[in-house]
């Protein structure tokens, strides 16, 4: 289980034949770095703030409503 943990996967047999796999579980990393998301965002196209805030708007206003309504 140490080797599994630290990155290892095995393979499980009976009689010679594969019937399984120990594979490690990939973690969800829950932070991203700054430096590696300054580096994904270089590439990101601009954002029209005044264009946003208007889609905000319009997403609350609709949602504003009874659902009821619908």
């Amino acid at each position: 289980m140490d080797a599994v943990e630290h990155g290892q996967s095995f393979t499980v047999t009976r009689d010679g034949h594969r019937i399984a796999e120990l594979i490690p579980l990939r973690r969800r990393r829950r932070l991203v770095p700054r430096e590696e998301f300054v580096a994904m965002s270089r590439n990101a196209p601009a954002v029209d703030l005044v264009a946003f805030r208007a889609d905000q708007q319009a997403a609350l206003d609709d949602e504003a409503g009874s659902p009821y309504d619908r």
